[in-house]
């Protein structure tokens, strides 16, 4: 049996995924499974670090105005140029360095 963080790894080395489709993929339902998520990939920066690989991070883009958020763990509620909530999340995958 696989840890959580463990399935994380294995599914973004095949492909890249945003928070809500891992929570969707490990079947995790309600109010705090995203963030939940956002715990683990933090660690699983850590964990692939160790192993030689890195994960790659697309930034959060706001889909109203085109502003690219930094690159970084984390879902963005608003767009600080256009005020919209209008927010594409970002995306992580695994990769060899």
């Amino acid at each position: 049996m696989m840890t959580r963080r463990q399935r994380i790894i294995k599914l973004l080395e095949e492909r890249d995924y945003s928070v809500s489709e891992l929570a969707t993929m490990l079947d995790m339902r309600g109010k705090g499974s995203k963030k939940a998520v956002l715990e683990d990939l933090k660690a699983v920066a850590k964990i692939v670090r160790r192993e030689g690989k890195v994960l790659l991070i697309q930034p959060a883009i706001c889909r109203k105005c085109g502003f690219v958020f930094r690159a970084e763990i984390n879902i963005p509620s608003k767009c600080p140029k256009c005020k919209s909530q209008w927010i594409e999340e970002p995306r992580f995958k695994i990769e060899m360095r």
